[in-house]
């Protein structure tokens, strides 16, 4: 097999797979927060407790995905062109 064949051979499988996660599970954690919803403090002492509510996913812990968002992008305008 050809290095091209291969490249283009792994990207497939790569994007397949990454459909298939969307497909499966369009939420992921927020990267801000890491899936908690709020941040976490360290009081005087040391002790962790718990800080403000992220801001980026509004408490929530959970994001769309980029392949989810696409996909709802496409659906969205797609049926938005064919309604009469």
């Amino acid at each position: 097999m050809t290095p091209i064949l291969a490249a283009i051979a792994c990207l497939t499988l790569i994007t397949l797979s990454y459909g298939g996660l969307c497909a499966a599970s369009p939420f992921g954690d927020c990267r801000k927060c890491h899936g908690m919803g709020h941040a976490l403090k360290h009081d005087r002492k040391g002790r962790l407790k718990r800080g403000k509510d992220c801001r980026r996913c509004h408490a929530t812990g959970k994001r769309i995905r980029v392949g989810r968002w696409l996909y709802n992008r496409w659906a969205r305008i797609y049926r938005a062109g064919t309604t009469d």
